[in-house]
């Protein structure tokens, strides 16, 4: 890894998450550290290049395509790490990612995609075990508060001699809009399980990301939320959180990973809360019908034709003042099996698909370019709390972020 040309190669640098991500790297990477801004088109990244001033003037500049197996070889090759944020990956990102198994580079991106995820597991698991590369999915706002915030309240109940985690929520709230690549992300796995309707059940599973899911244990029913209603653990009204169905499978796939080190008994659920009865439950209702309708238009023809024109596309996103007056707040709590609770807060400024994404995934790249002897020792298809682990919550302390633990 030493002799490589790169430390860090950021793919899909001129997209709009991508750009953001150039931003925070010229702002926020420490001084010598080799970074190359890569994409399909020279001219785009000569001018990012430029837009971005003196910190990336001496960053390379790498020319690929998504579908230039050979390009994206070389690419591979030449860094110790690859963050790609060019989507949906389904689509564009399964040659990038089985260089980097090949190629023993460590790789970082911002999927959302199940099926994609699954792929992965399924064709690289092994390969990047042998070739010592972590590849580490979903190093956005899917799923990093979501896996961090469990994996401190595991680090907390085992440093207090508390137990195991058995009943958790993550209670998400969030001012700001859904990137154009999630949208994009979502129509392609609406189209993908519409022609091969044995994937619904693989969707459906709450384990669909286990390395060995005949292992898991049977805790009972374990589906996501789609109705109001009061959640005991929280004692509020709760609604259907978005990004839920894929969040809790890469928890999961953590807590298998790591050989199922927050409990046999955990049982872990998301959902957007909304204070107790009656304004709680009108507000629950109220979101949870703005969801299922979403969802509804996306797989039907007519009222998808209206959402294309209304939501943002690939590469497309707000202002930057309305992504400056976002925000995120995750708090995720837990029961223990000694009987005690704890929470886990992780929170920020910025419109959480794009601004905090960025510094997500900025320092998610840096930490596995740069921090190597400090990350877990394992290799292989991972999740951000098993393949960059305790590193992340300091690093993101450090760029601003709250993460606290109580």
């Amino acid at each position: 890894m030493s002799q490589r040309e790169y430390d860090l190669c950021l793919f899909g640098s001129t997209g709009f998450v991508g750009r953001l991500t150039a931003h925070y790297l010229a702002a926020s990477a420490p001084t010598g550290t080799r970074i190359a801004l890569g994409g399909r088109s020279r001219t785009k990244l000569e001018s990012l290049q430029s837009e971005l001033g003196a910190p990336a003037g001496s960053w390379a500049l790498v020319v690929a395509d998504s579908f230039d197996q050979a390009a994206l070889e070389g690419l591979a090759r030449s860094a110790t790490t690859v963050a790609t944020s060019v989507g949906p990956y389904a689509r564009y990102g399964r040659h990038l990612v089985a260089a980097c198994a090949e190629a023993g580079t460590h790789y970082a991106d911002l999927t959302g995609e199940v099926l994609f995820v699954r792929e992965s597991v399924g064709s690289l698991h092994d390969l990047a075990s042998r070739s010592g590369a972590r590849i580490v999915h979903s190093c956005g706002y899917d799923s990093v508060p979501s896996d961090l915030g469990v994996l401190l309240l595991h680090e907390k109940a085992a440093a207090e001699g508390a137990g195991e985690l058995t009943e958790t929520v993550l209670k998400a709230s969030m001012r700001g809009g859904l990137s154009g690549g999630t949208i994009d992300s979502a129509r392609n796995q609406v189209d993908t399980i519409r022609h091969d309707g044995r994937l619904r059940a693989v969707l459906a599973d709450p384990y669909a990301l286990s390395p060995q899911r005949d292992a898991e244990p049977n805790l009972g029913d374990e589906p996501d939320l789609f109705s109001p209603r009061r959640d005991p653990l929280l004692g509020e009204w709760v609604a259907p959180f978005l990004m839920a169905s894929y969040n809790t499978r890469i928890v999961r796939r953590s807590n298998a990973l790591d050989g199922w080190a927050y409990g046999r008994s955990f049982r872990y659920r998301e959902v957007m809360g909304f204070g107790p009865y009656p304004v709680g439950a009108a507000m629950a209702a109220g979101v949870t019908g703005a969801v299922v309708a979403m969802a509804a238009a996306m797989a039907f023809g007519p009222a998808r034709l209206v959402l294309d024109r209304v939501l943002p596309g690939p590469g497309e996103g707000p202002s930057q003042r309305t992504m400056d007056r976002g925000r995120f707040r995750s708090e995720v709590h837990t029961v223990t099996s000694g009987g005690g609770r704890m929470r886990a807060v992780i929170a920020a400024d910025g419109d959480p698909g794009y601004k905090a994404t960025a510094v997500m995934f900025g320092e998610s790249a840096l930490a596995l370019a740069l921090d190597g002897e400090r990350l877990p020792d394992r290799a292989g298809v991972l999740t951000p709390a098993t393949g960059i682990g305790s590193v992340l919550p300091g690093r993101l302390r450090a760029a601003g972020f709250t993460i606290e633990t109580a």
